[in-house]
C-alpha cells in the first residue's frame, strides 16, 4: 500500500509562520477534560485495532457465497481479487492519513466540517450515524436465526422478540464495559470464527480441480450483476468507521496505518482463500451458492461436525460485527459532542468503566427499534445514506490536501493531487452506480433521514444560540 510515516520529531516551525488556518487545524480536538480522562484509561493497541477493524467490515467468509451465484466461480473470484483494488484500499489510505491528521473521535465528521464547515460535518455525521445503528440492527436478528436451528421456539412470535431484546441488550453491556474489552473479545471471536475455515481449506487441497476455476457459471443462468456488486460492496466497505475510535488508540500516528494495513491484507485473504478452496474442491448446481452454503461445504469436504462449528462460528462473527460497530457508532456521538455538534452531555463517560455510555444508550435505543421491522428497504436506505457520507468522504480528502497543503499528516498517501483525484473518482463512480440502481422506495427513505439531518442541524443550532444546552464550543466549524 506504499506506507508513508513522517517523522514525529520534524524540523520546529515557529507558529507565525503558518497560515491561520493551518494552527487552527492543529488544535486539539478534545476537551481538557476529556484529554485528562482519556489519560487514565487503557488505548487500543495493535493487535485489538486490528480485529476492531475487520470486524467493522468483513467477520469472515460469511456472506460473500452469493458472488458465485451471481456470476460463477471465476468471476466471484476475480471481483475478491480486483475490487479491494477498487474500493477497499482507498478507503483504508484516506481513513489512514486523516486519521492521524486528526487522531479525535469522531473521526469522518471532522474531516467533513474541516474541509466544508459545520453544515456538512453535521450532514455527514447524520448520513453514517444512521447507515451503522441501522446496519447494526441486523446483527441480533441473525443471531437469533442461527439459534432456533438449534431451539425452534426462537423461530416467531413473543419468544422470538423476546430474544432479539435481551441478545441486544446483553451484547450491548459488552460494549459497556470498555473498548479495550471489546478489542481483545474480538480477537478471541475472530480466532474462533475464523479457524474452522482455515481447517476446511487446508482438507481440500487434495480435491481442488483447477479448472473449476475458470467456470463462468452454468449455461443458461442469467448473471445477476446487481447481486454481485451489491454482495462485494456489503462485504468490503466501512474500512472509515473504526476512525471514530482514533482518540482510543494508543499512538495512533503509527498504530492506525499499521492496523489498517494488516487488516485489509487479512480481511481479504479471509474472503479470497475459502473461496478459492470451495470452487475448485466441489462443483454443484450454482443456485445452491446462497447466504451460508459455506457450512454446507465444510459437510462436504470435511463433514458435519465442520458444519456445525461454521454455523456456530458465524453466531460468533455476528457478536463481534455488532460490538465493533456499536463501538464505531457510540464513539461518534461522544466525539460529535466534543467538537460541539452535540450537547456536552453526549460526551459523557461511564464512571466505572471510561465508555461513552450516551451514545450506547442512544444507538440500542435506535437499533431495538429498528430490529422490529421488516427492513429490506431501510438497510438498502443505510447502504444508500452510506455511499452519500462516502462521497462527501471523498470530496473532504480532496479538500483537505488542496485547502490545507501544510497540515501535519504522519501518514501521507504517496501521490500527488492528480493521482488522487483519480484514486477517490474510480471508487465514486461505483457509488453512484449503487445509488442509481437504488428503488423509489430507498430513495424516498433515504430523502426523509437526509431531511430529517437538516432539520437536526438547524435545531442544535438554534440550542446553541439560545442556550438552551451547553455545547463544548460554541460553534463546530470554527476551528476550521
Amino acid at each position: 500500500m506504499g506506507l508513508e510515516i513522517q517523522s514525529d520529531n520534524p524540523k520546529p516551525t515557529s507558529p507565525t509562520s503558518l497560515p491561520n488556518s493551518i494552527i487552527l487545524q492543529q488544535l486539539p480536538l478534545t476537551s481538557a477534560a476529556t484529554a485528562a480522562t482519556k489519560a487514565a484509561h487503557q488505548k487500543l493497541t495493535l493487535i485489538p485495532l486490528i480485529f476492531l477493524i475487520y470486524f467493522e467490515v468483513a467477520g469472515g467468509p460469511y456472506g460473500e457465497e452469493p458472488t458465485v451465484q451471481a456470476a460463477g466461480p471465476l468471476v466471484a473470484i476475480l471481483g475478491f481479487l480486483v475490487f479491494p483494488f477498487i474500493w477497499s484500499i482507498p478507503e483504508a489510505l484516506i481513513t489512514a492519513e486523516l486519521s492521524t491528521a486528526y487522531p479525535g473521535n469522531g473521526g469522518f465528521v471532522i474531516w467533513a466540517d474541516r474541509a466544508f464547515g459545520p453544515f456538512c460535518g453535521s450532514l455527514m455525521g447524520t448520513w453514517k450515524f444512521l447507515s451503522g445503528v441501522i446496519n447494526i440492527a441486523s446483527f441480533p436478528v441473525l443471531c437469533i436465526d442461527y439459534l432456533k436451528l438449534l431451539f425452534p421456539i426462537f423461530a416467531s412470535g413473543l419468544p422470538r422478540y423476546l430474544a432479539i431484546c435481551i441478545s441486544t441488550l446483553l451484547l450491548s453491556f459488552l460494549n459497556y464495559t470498555g473498548v479495550t474489552v471489546v478489542g481483545y473479545a474480538a480477537v478471541a471471536l475472530g480466532v474462533a470464527s475464523l479457524m474452522p475455515f482455515v481447517l476446511m481449506s487446508l482438507v481440500a487441497i487434495p480435491q481442488i480441480h483447477p479448472h473449476r476455476w475458470l467456470n463462468l457459471g452454468q449455461k443458461g443462468v442469467k448473471k445477476d450483476w446487481n447481486l454481485f456488486f451489491n454482495t462485494l460492496f456489503w462485504n468490503l466497505n466501512y474500512w472509515d468507521s473504526v476512525s471514530t475510535l482514533a482518540g482510543e488508540v494508543d499512538d495512533p500516528q503509527r498504530t492506525f496505518p499499521m492496523g489498517l494495513l494488516v487488516a485489509v491484507i487479512f480481511t481479504c485473504l479471509a474472503y479470497l482463500i475459502p473461496l478459492i478452496s470451495v470452487t475448485g474442491a466441489i462443483s454443484v448446481d450454482q443456485s445452491l451458492w446462497e447466504a451460508g452454503f459455506m457450512a454446507d461445504a465444510a459437510q462436504m469436504i470435511v463433514g458435519k461436525w465442520l458444519k456445525v462449528w461454521i454455523e456456530i462460528g458465524a453466531f460468533l462473527s455476528n457478536i463481534g460485527l455488532f460490538e465493533a460497530q456499536l463501538s464505531s457508532c457510540a464513539y461518534q456521538v461522544l466525539g460529535m459532542a466534543e467538537i460541539g455538534f452535540l450537547p456536552k452531555f453526549c460526551a459523557a463517560r461511564a464512571k466505572w468503566f471510561n465508555t461513552p455510555w450516551v451514545g450506547i444508550v442512544a444507538s440500542t435505543m435506535i437499533t431495538l427499534g429498528v430490529s422490529f421491522m421488516n427492513f429490506t428497504d431501510i438497510i438498502s436506505s443505510a447502504n444508500f445514506l452510506y455511499s452519500l457520507g462516502m462521497l462527501l468522504e471523498f470530496a473532504a480528502f480532496l479538500q483537505l490536501r488542496r485547502k490545507l497543503p501544510e497540515l501535519k499528516r504522519p501518514f501521507r498517501v504517496p501521490m500527488r493531487m492528480p493521482g488522487l483525484v483519480i484514486m477517490c473518482l474510480v471508487p465514486s463512480g461505483f457509488l453512484v452506480f449503487i445509488m442509481a440502481i437504488a428503488t423509489k422506495t430507498v430513495f424516498l427513505v433515504s430523502g426523509v433521514m437526509t431531511a430529517a439531518g437538516i432539520l437536526w442541524f438547524l435545531a442544535m443550532k438554534l440550542c446553541k444560540e439560545k442556550k438552551w444546552c451547553a455545547f463544548d464550543r460554541d460553534e463546530a466549524g470554527e476551528q476550521g
